[in-house]
């Protein structure tokens, strides 16, 4: 079990929080937690609330949708140093895919209501986090367009 110097650290070391300020780094601690998740479990479930959201410390994460009559598609792929959702900042909160571990994965879990609760009171803390998911968003949707293109794209 980690204690609350040893969470901070390991905020102050991911690359999602490269050049935050101390005291957003301490914000981010109160409302964080290491959670680990086994092969094949699902860190959230298309259509669930949104009310946390991941920083991948080791492991990787399929983000995927059901697209009947395909099945299954992963649509992007989460790893070690990156972020993943960006549902809990966009209402109604909720989760658009789902996550699936396709390993052995330690995250750090933020939780949102938390998260945005310091957000409203700290506009700085919160031009730090938009500035920081906007690009996360756009890649994804960037990624998201290229799995499309492959899978409709020959049809």
């Amino acid at each position: 079990m980690s204690n609350i110097h040893d969470l901070a650290q390991i905020i102050r070391e991911h690359p999602f929080s490269q050049g935050m300020s101390d005291e957003h780094i301490q914000l981010l601690t109160g409302c964080a937690k290491n959670t680990h998740f086994s092969d094949g479990a699902y860190l959230f479930r298309e259509g669930d609330d949104a009310d946390t959201f991941y920083w991948i410390r080791a492991g990787k994460v399929a983000m995927e949708f059901h697209a009947p009559p395909r099945g299954t598609l992963q649509i992007d792929c989460r790893k070690a140093g990156e972020a993943l959702g960006w549902s809990w900042i966009v209402e109604p909160y909720r989760w658009f895919c789902d996550a699936r571990a396709l390993e052995d994965t330690r995250a750090l879990a933020f939780d949102a209501t938390c998260l945005r609760g310091k957000m409203e009171s700290d506009l700085q803390l919160a031009c730090a986090l938009y500035r920081r998911f906007v690009p996360l968003m756009y890649r994804g949707l960037q990624r998201t367009q290229l799995q499309l293109l492959d899978v409709y794209g020959g049809n």
